[in-house]
């Protein structure tokens, strides 16, 4: 990968997250937690353990993610970042073993009709590849999530 493309995605992802007020608090921590290394949660060490570009990737994904819905919620289930709309599972964050690239994977995908959706082998969800070199498909991301809740929000899933 190249060395430059690496600091540019990072710097976008980072440059994202600055504007949102919420991710300020979630940076500040880990500047905090670093430093006081036994006060790590479980989670705080998923983002914290990735390397760049995906960490930051991930964090900007994450701040887009929760600035959705004042009731979605983060959690970690199957060891990997899982966002919740009002203790519903909803979407999860997660790297590709073969490409090591991020993806969003979205839990109700089957009721999701958009062509940046990928099915591949799964019945229920779908998944959102991120190139995490390049800069972040924010309308589409959004787009994608308020989708997705509006799911919950209308009731075809009980949420």
């Amino acid at each position: 990968m190249n060395k430059n493309a690496s600091i540019k995605a990072g710097l976008i992802a980072c440059t994202y997250c600055r504007k949102l007020p919420h991710n300020k608090y979630f940076q500040y921590s880990i500047l905090v937690l670093q430093q006081n290394p036994s006060m790590l949660t479980e989670l705080q060490n998923y983002y914290l353990n990735q390397k760049e570009p995906n960490k930051s990737c991930l964090l900007a994904l994450r701040s887009i993610i929760l600035e959705q819905d004042h009731e979605v919620t983060e959690t970690r289930k199957y060891g990997m970042p899982c966002f919740c709309y009002k203790k519903k599972m909803f979407c999860y964050l997660w790297i590709d073993k073969k490409t090591e690239e991020p993806y969003l994977l979205m839990v109700e995908g089957k009721h999701l009709d958009h062509p940046k959706l990928e099915k591949g082998e799964r019945s229920r969800m779908k998944i959102f590849r991120v190139n995490p070199i390049k800069d972040l498909p924010v309308k589409t991301i959004k787009s994608i999530l308020q989708t997705a809740l509006d799911l919950y929000r209308n009731g075809i899933i009980a949420a």
